[in-house]
């Protein structure tokens, strides 16, 4: 055997494991969604690397009434995801001078008649750190002191935007969706769902269709985007590649200004910015956030060292609060283990 050709077995050989090794999490995740125990997968999942399409799964139905097949382009709430977006847009009009993130609500929304709209800032309300619990009554804690989430912060920053913005929520951030390329990407409305697929609940996998959404013009800041996995894509590449904020305002996003524990994320507390989680996970930093709700689950986490987006959606939310999300948070898992997020 010439040293040549032991020079080709071996380049081979070696082409041979590293392919293995980049196709494995395929292989894995594949295994995984096609499980039924400890429940169903309803979803689609999507993997981009540096924008190109490194995975990409559709399982599961739209609709148990019409059990037609889930498309990658089948549109999802995404619940809390919403709430990134929200902050992106407070943030535009911060970068304009008409939002002061240190400056008490109450300058920005005079008929708030508490105590506390003259002590809770707009930065306490992006991290979480405001202590309102409800509009009528005290604060569960002094501002800043501590981390309570929530959607009643978000839908107070609905309305700081469109005080300052002149615009409605609704106009505000389909602007930047078309601006950004987001064709699939919209507000709720009961009267315009487009291609949105059914949310369920789910029960030892039986699913029931979810008939009324909870989504309001008022609570559409918190909860109200609806999107694609593409379209979640194109949102992360823009926003962490500075096509949407300038460096000042990204870092204030991206920096832990809070800390709170979530399941999908650890057992431990992780850095919370604004409306953004920030998790070091293995040596591997990355952003992240979960949505839930309506009768669906969504992940959405971005990998900055890789330039790596994964993006899971599903319409189901199961009755068991420990299987939320299962599949996502073994799903991310799997990644982390991965070459794709460590090359």
């Amino acid at each position: 055997m010439t040293r040549t050709f032991k020079c080709i077995c071996l380049l081979l050989f070696l082409s041979f494991i590293n392919s293995f090794a980049q196709d494995q999490y395929v292989f894995e995740i594949d295994s995984l969604i096609g499980t039924k125990n400890p429940r169903n997968f309803n979803g689609v999942v999507l993997i981009t690397k540096k924008g190109k399409v490194q995975y990409s799964r559709a399982y599961g139905i739209k609709d148990i009434y019409n059990p037609v097949p889930l498309k990658m382009d089948d549109q999802f709430e995404i619940m809390s995801n919403t709430k990134q977006i929200t902050a992106v847009l407070v943030l535009q009009e911060a970068e304009k001078g008409k939002v002061d993130l240190q400056a008490p609500v109450g300058r920005y929304l005079d008929d708030l008649t508490q105590p506390w709209a003259n002590s809770v800032t707009v930065h306490q309300l992006l991290n979480h750190t405001h202590g309102i619990t409800d509009l009528n009554k005290p604060l569960a804690f002094k501002p800043g002191s501590d981390f309570k989430y929530g959607n009643l912060s978000n839908i107070l920053l609905g309305k700081i935007l469109e005080k300052v913005s002149g615009q409605s929520y609704k106009s505000a951030a389909e602007n930047l969706f078309l601006k950004l390329g987001m064709n699939d990407t919209f507000c709720y409305s009961k009267e315009d769902k487009r291609k949105l697929v059914t949310g369920h609940m789910a029960d030892r996998n039986v699913f029931s269709a979810v008939e009324e959404s909870f989504i309001t013009d008022e609570n559409l800041p918190a909860d109200g985007i609806i999107t694609t996995v593409k379209d979640l894509s194109i949102w992360n590449d823009a926003l962490h590649k500075g096509k949407i904020l300038t460096p000042e305002m990204y870092r204030l996003m991206t920096t832990p200004s809070a800390k709170s524990q979530h399941d999908v994320f650890g057992k431990d507390k992780v850095g919370y910015g604004y409306n953004i989680r920030i998790v070091d996970d293995q040596e591997i930093p990355y952003f992240g956030h979960t949505g839930l709700g309506d009768g669906f689950a969504s992940l959405n986490v971005y990998f900055p060292k890789s330039e790596v987006s994964l993006i899971i959606l599903e319409n189901q939310m199961n009755e068991n609060s420990d299987l939320y999300y299962y599949f996502e948070k073994e799903i991310k898992n799997i990644i982390l283990s991965s070459n794709l997020v460590k090359e």
